[in-house]
């Protein structure tokens, strides 16, 4: 029986007075590499925000790892082992490249505790050679790598990966690509929020689609030659 890192019933959240999720429902298996596809505004980042705690008031189920966390402050949520890289990327701008990275505390251990620094800099050696660099002086694609790298740090193997390859060039975008495939090898569980469907569509085992803060639509990387021609009217991809 595949076991299942992520689930989410009836998922409703709001900010403020504004009902952003409509009853979400979906499922990440373990090890699986999922993409929340949708409009701007369709309520995807909505979704990853929500699993953190990171909306005002939520109501329905989100079990992480096994665990009910509708009710559990945001701290509490990120010891279930989740990491997430928001798309403002959130670099400590007045620390290197290197402070930056050992700032994170473990807040799970499932994979054995957090990433070394050397398999980080295995993974991204561009961090290697900026280790130094105060994060101002990182380039965007350095920045993006950095943020994904740090939550790596911290042994959560539950990812939230918030339009990661937003902005740049395509040699960058291959990194990251290249990463998501090691990552997937090692054993994470990615959820992924992706503009860029062309980056997305190799990368993923399976897809939702959300419109109006609901899901309307699910399938699996086999699938997606048969969709087209309802992504086409869903997305105008």
């Amino acid at each position: 029986m595949t076991a299942v890192s992520l689930e989410i019933s009836d998922l409703h959240a709001w900010y403020g007075e504004s009902h952003v999720l409509h009853g979400v429902n979906l499922h990440v298996n373990k090890g699986e590499v999922v993409t929340l596809l949708g409009r701007n505004g369709a309520g995807r980042t909505s979704t990853l925000r929500a699993i953190l705690g990171l909306t005002g008031s939520r109501k329905g189920s989100i079990r992480i790892q096994g665990t009910e966390s509708i009710d559990l402050p945001t701290y509490r949520i990120a010891h279930l082992g989740i990491g997430y890289c928001p798309e403002e990327r959130g670099i400590f701008a007045g620390l290197t490249c290197e402070e930056n990275l050992l700032l994170p505390p473990v807040v799970g251990d499932t994979l054995g505790g957090g990433m070394s620094l050397a398999e980080i800099y295995a993974m991204f050696p561009n961090l290697h050679e900026r280790r130094h660099s105060p994060g101002t002086r990182l380039s965007g694609g350095e920045q993006q790598m950095l943020a994904v790298a740090r939550i790596l740090r911290t042994g959560a193997n539950l990812l939230l990966l918030d339009e990661i390859s937003e902005g740049l060039a395509p040699v960058i975008v291959q990194a990251l690509s290249r990463m998501i495939s090691a990552l997937k090898q090692k054993g994470y569980t990615i959820v992924m929020v992706e503009q860029n469907f062309h980056f997305a569509a190799p990368l993923a085992d399976r897809f939702y689609v959300i419109e109006h803060g609901q899901v309307v639509e699910e399938f699996a990387a086999s699938e997606l030659a048969s969709k087209q021609d309802t992504l086409n009217t869903l997305l105008g991809v």
